[in-house]
């Protein structure tokens, strides 16, 4: 297996972690079709997320991201190309503005997602 590790401090306070965080999980669904579980704590949450050939966690703190994720042989070939996109899709989403963030309140936690009814 292959590991990625990525540290990104900043001054968001937990609140504003959190959105990012759920954001962030919201992609990895969408876009890398992951599998991802929000964990909120006292003092910092864990979403961990996984898919075929891959898994990991990124903690959230009030001051730091710390994903750390293990990648399986067939997807440890593309390892740089792998850390650099989850590198450029966090920087993004830490470098929007905190209003873009604020618009975003209801922004639903990955693992609480449900289906709507239909009539």
């Amino acid at each position: 297996m292959t590991d990625i590790h990525i540290h990104r401090n900043h001054k968001l306070g937990m609140a504003e972690a959190r959105k990012v965080a759920y954001r962030w999980a919201e992609q990895a669904e969408q876009g890398l079709q992951m599998a991802c579980t929000y964990k909120e704590g006292a003092a910092r949450d864990e979403v961990r997320f996984n898919r075929a050939g891959a898994h990991g966690t990124l903690e959230v703190t009030p001051d730091a991201f710390e994903l750390n994720a293990k990648l399986g042989f067939l997807l440890g070939v593309f390892k740089g190309r792998i850390e650099s996109e989850i590198v450029k899709n966090l920087d993004a989403l830490l470098a929007a503005p905190a209003g873009a963030a604020a618009k975003n309140q209801a922004v639903k936690k990955p693992a609480a997602k449900k289906s709507a009814k239909r009539t």
